[in-house]
């Protein structure tokens, strides 16, 4: 049976890095389309940038074959120049032997590439992509929801 191929668009937002963020992302399936966003009281751009992709990959319901765009060099480059794949082989250290920053959500990310076959592809945010737009405008709009803030339990001010 072949996998439903869906499209994912996702950005993150800090107002200050660190400080109050926001993630959104746009999940695209033939005709259909969602959109999902969060906020957090405390944490940084990167985090948001990988909960975005967590968040709308958590989302599907089954197995898929996804397109995932992104304008975070730090999110794509991961995956497609196998930093990830080396980071985990090294026991979640770089090659500097320095730990992972936000090892975390990399394993929660990585738990979800087991299950769907994503390509990460970069395009140029704040530029002519409507859907990455629109994602920065739900993170930008989750980031600036004091009401609805979640504290980032993975988020460490050291």
């Amino acid at each position: 049976m072949a996998l439903k191929e869906v499209e994912i668009f996702t950005d993150g937002a800090c107002s200050g890095n660190p400080g109050p963020g926001g993630y959104g992302a746009i999940l695209l399936y033939g005709k259909f389309r969602r959109e999902t966003s969060g906020g957090y009281r405390q944490t940084t751009n990167n985090r948001m940038e990988l909960l975005g992709a967590i968040a709308a990959l958590r989302l599907l319901k089954e197995p898929c074959k996804v397109v995932l765009y992104s304008d975070s060099s730090y999110l794509v480059n991961a995956v497609r120049k196998n930093w990830l794949k080396n980071w985990k082989a090294r026991n979640w250290s770089k090659s500097d032997k320095e730990p992972v920053l936000n090892r975390d959500l990399w394993q929660l990310l990585d738990e979800l590439l087991s299950i769907h076959q994503v390509t990460f592809k970069w395009v140029k945010g704040h530029a002519s992509n409507v859907n990455n737009n629109r994602c920065d405008e739900l993170a930008r709009a989750a980031a600036a929801k004091k009401e609805k803030w979640l504290e980032d339990p993975g988020f460490s001010a050291s």
